[in-house]
């Protein structure tokens, strides 16, 4: 019988239901009347002693990372001043990311409000991942070839997901360790420490992969088509490693950390040398469909109305030779749709108004980008920058500026100074990563959110610009008490205080 997986439409939270009413039934027993394992929890053992059902968790995994793209690119797209959620009938879609709440003097974000970032969605990836690999660890069917594949596909998501966490909240760090028991909390660490061990992941990852064969023991959905192998996948692996070392260099990592972007991007699918738009987007992507149980594309022109443009992205738009917008706004946004402005507040309308929407996911069955080629060239423009070779950095600005975006060759020049480089270079990713949620953590990685749009230009709230999402107040409650100890930021206090 043709297994679920191989529709290309892939109804993810149908399949992941089976896959755990699945599990559980394998792991049903009988023996006796008074010894009977629950039906309606899923066990390792169940897993292990049905063949079909790696297939059905592998697929339970990919839906799991497809459920952090949404949120995420709203969020980080609001906070990074390229859109704007206008809901009418909950204006704190806007006034929570906008404004926040004041504490001791000081603006933050409200943990108990509606801009509290990804959370729990990587966490309960994390703890899938958890239970998938104990799975493969205990199976008697795989190869060692095979279980190694798994494991790294595995890893790789895993680090994904923490890579999430660490580049989206604030400077307390996160969780990095899974207990095997879901009520066990398991200690903070530092975002030196997340970001060292997403590295360390990822390339026990690539050993992994390397050591995987030619398949892996399950299928990948169609969004990671010409990516499902383990030699292929290996590349995508790469990618984001390149990405991850860029975020640690310019938070704790340096200098060392540059180097590991640019040997990672060797090793992924960087075609420095694209000069089409099916060149720039080749990566792997996040894919929806209508099907009954499946998810559709959240952010899409067809199932999302209120998520509007900043009217900034349009006035900041470079110009080609005959006086239209670089290609990249003129593809990637829409105009002429009926005005939204913000909610009021005391200090006035939480945000000007706009008239401009996305065109970037037309349809609901819209894929979504987890990493394409156009941002490789880029991260590569950067590392060498930061390495001291300008012409190089220069070629790669200019590769993109003028395939991607129509343009005429940037003005700067090796005799520029770095800043003014790096400016020419954001200006090239907030174009070609539009949405991608990339502004606002590139724009605080170099410490410019003050260079950003500001929507509150008096009162208390003025110049307010979130650095990061907060721990959740869900996450703060359940540490109360002596376990509030290994929540204390760099100051000494705890995030998560009111």
């Amino acid at each position: 019988m043709r297994t679920l997986i191989q529709s290309h439409s892939m109804t993810f939270h149908r399949i992941r239901r089976a896959a755990i009413a699945l599990v559980a039934l394998a792991g049903f027993a009988c023996a006796d009347d008074l010894n009977v394992t629950n039906p309606n929890v899923a066990s390792v053992a169940g897993a292990t002693a049905d063949p079909s059902a790696l297939q059905l968790l592998a697929t339970g995994l990919l839906a799991d990372y497809r459920g952090q793209s949404t949120a995420l690119y709203t969020g980080a797209g609001v906070l990074g001043r390229e859109a704007y959620s206008f809901p009418p009938q909950e204006g704190r879609n806007t006034t929570h990311f906008l404004i926040g709440i004041t504490v001791g003097g000081v603006q933050k974000l409200d943990p108990s409000g509606f801009a509290t970032g990804p959370w729990g969605g990587p966490y309960g990836m994390a703890r899938d991942i958890y239970n998938f690999r104990n799975t493969v660890a205990s199976s008697k069917t795989l190869s060692t070839a095979q279980k190694a594949a798994a494991l790294g596909l595995a890893q790789t998501l895993d680090a994904a997901g923490m890579l999430i966490i660490v580049t989206s909240h604030d400077q307390l760090g996160g969780i990095t360790e899974i207990k095997d028991k879901a009520t066990d909390l398991a200690p903070f660490v530092s975002r030196d420490s997340m970001y060292k061990y997403v590295l360390g992941t990822l390339d026990a990852a690539a050993a992994n992969l390397q050591n995987g064969g030619s398949a892996f023991p399950f299928s990948l959905h169609a969004g990671f088509a010409g990516f499902n192998t383990p030699a292929t996948f290996l590349q995508f692996n790469r990618a984001l490693k390149a990405r991850a070392a860029a975020y640690y260099a310019t938070a704790e990592g340096g200098a060392a950390a540059w180097a590991q972007v640019l040997s990672a991007l060797q090793g992924s699918f960087l075609n420095a040398g694209a000069t089409t738009r099916a060149q720039f987007d080749v990566g792997p992507t996040q894919i929806y469909s209508t099907a009954t149980g499946d998810a559709t594309n959240g952010l899409s022109v067809a199932t999302n109305t209120t998520l509007y443009a900043h009217m900034s992205v349009q006035a900041d738009a470079q110009k080609k030779a005959d006086g239209t917008p670089d290609n990249r706004y003129t593809a990637k946004v829409r105009s002429g749709l009926p005005v939204r402005t913000g909610p009021l507040t005391n200090d006035g309308p939480t945000s000007g108004s706009s008239t401009l929407g996305f065109a970037i996911w037309p349809s609901s069955t819209s894929p979504i980008s987890i990493i394409r080629n156009e941002e490789l060239i880029l991260l590569r423009a950067e590392a060498r920058l930061a390495t001291g070779d300008k012409a190089g950095a220069i070629a790669d600005i200019n590769q993109v500026r003028v395939n991607s975006g129509g343009l005429a060759p940037t003005t700067v020049t090796t005799a520029s100074s770095n800043d003014d480089i790096l400016t020419a270079l954001l200006y090239e990713k907030r174009y070609s990563l539009m949405m991608e949620g990339m502004r606002w953590i590139d724009m605080r990685r170099y410490g410019r959110l003050g260079q950003l749009p500001l929507d509150i230009t008096s009162g208390p709230n003025k110049n307010f610009v979130a650095s990061y999402f907060p721990i959740t107040q869900a996450e703060c409650l359940v540490r109360v008490g002596a376990q509030g100890k290994d929540m204390l930021g760099p100051n000494g206090t705890n995030s998560c205080a009111p």
